[in-house]
């Protein structure tokens, strides 16, 4: 899954998310959802979420 349907990410769940300023470079930051930030029920570029760190992107990836 790719992280642009709101409806499979919740908290808790294990993801790669591409940070603000590593949207050029593409680095994805693996971490725990801790709440989604996305109201949309979907978004092209992923859901926006924060992770317990309190680090904020967008979900590419999910991994379980």
């Amino acid at each position: 899954m790719d992280g642009t349907n709101r409806s499979d990410i919740h908290p808790g769940l294990k993801v790669r998310i591409v940070l603000k300023q590593d949207q050029r470079t593409g680095k994805l930051t693996e971490g725990i959802v801790k709440n989604l930030l996305t109201k949309a029920p979907y978004h092209s570029r992923g859901i926006k979420v924060r992770l317990e760190s309190g680090l904020i992107g967008r979900v590419r990836e999910i991994i379980g």
